[in-house]
């Protein structure tokens, strides 16, 4: 069988079976089998793939028309420009939490601005905590853009923390970040403190499982999905917790459910934080809620 055919047959199987962007994900599998990259295939599709390699990709469509999805099948997805090992022991990286990063790039350099200090952040001197970990892309994403800055990933799950250990260490961060299991900050020392703390937490409502898409329900793990009956169970301890961990002048950064905002917002409604801001993204849904430490 040739590449060209492999992928027609793979692109009909999909589409028959309802999968989303079936043949985004026939192509990224059939590349994933053979090793190659696009280029080759739309210049060389009438190139021959092995048998070996047509059944290891029929299989690979096989399950993808099951439900599994496509980044654990070809056990990568890419985050921040980086490309992320993923497993189902954490929670597959996804577009929106990039503005997470973005949110606390910005704020840190505000603080800059109102420090009177120039502009060029490297991280030096700073602490930084990501509780909720995964796969480690948020930590890895700021190990990127602030290479002086000593970071800290928590996670309640030693297996994802595995996934992200191993991560961190193929990209080159392995010895600015630490990984602790922990549930939210109760392991962590409060002291030093942190200048910033970033989490993408358990969101979603166990209300809301039925309404899930199979891929996300089935496959990803329900630890780093659901954040209690209604999802927004988790953010009272987790904001609690920061501002006992912030430096006075500190920042939180957290993302959000499509419905956390009404429950969410009134929690920083108190005299530990100051400088609250809410950031939509780009389908205009609020996703990320910051904040200082008073």
């Amino acid at each position: 069988m040739d590449a060209r055919t492999a992928f027609k047959t793979g692109i009909a199987r999909l589409r028959d079976a309802d999968v989303a962007s079936f043949t985004l994900a026939a192509e990224l599998l059939l590349l994933h089998v053979v090793g190659r990259d696009r280029t080759w295939f739309y210049a060389h599709p009438e190139d021959e793939i092995s048998a070996e390699q047509e059944e290891r990709f029929l299989s690979l469509i096989a399950r993808r028309a099951a439900g599994e999805p496509t980044q654990y099948l070809t056990g990568t997805q890419e985050f921040w420009g980086l490309e992320f090992e993923v497993t189902p022991d954490v929670l597959i990286p996804r577009p929106e939490t990039e503005h997470v990063i973005e949110i606390a790039l910005d704020r840190l350099a505000l603080r800059e601005i109102r420090a009177g200090r120039k502009q060029t952040l490297s991280g030096e001197g700073l602490r930084i905590a990501d509780v909720g970990t995964g796969s480690g892309c948020i930590v890895a994403a700021l190990a990127k853009d602030l290479p002086d800055a000593r970071i800290l990933g928590t996670d309640i799950s030693s297996a994802a923390l595995n996934v992200a250990r191993r991560n961190a260490a193929r990209l080159g961060f392995g010895d600015r970040i630490e990984f602790i299991e922990s549930n939210l900050l109760d392991k962590i020392s409060p002291a030093p403190r942190f200048h910033l703390i970033v989490s993408n937490p358990p969101y979603i409502g166990r209300n809301e499982a039925p309404t899930l898409a199979r891929e996300v329900r089935d496959h990803e793990p329900a630890t780093a999905l659901f954040g209690g009956e209604e999802g927004y169970e988790l953010y009272a301890d987790l904001i609690t917790q920061s501002a006992e961990y912030l430096e006075p002048g500190g920042i939180l950064v957290l993302e959000l459910g499509h419905n956390s905002l009404p429950a969410v917002q009134p929690l920083f409604e108190t005299q530990d934080w100051t400088h609250v801001g809410v950031a939509n993204d780009l389908a205009g849904i609020p996703r990320v809620i910051a904040a200082e430490r008073a």
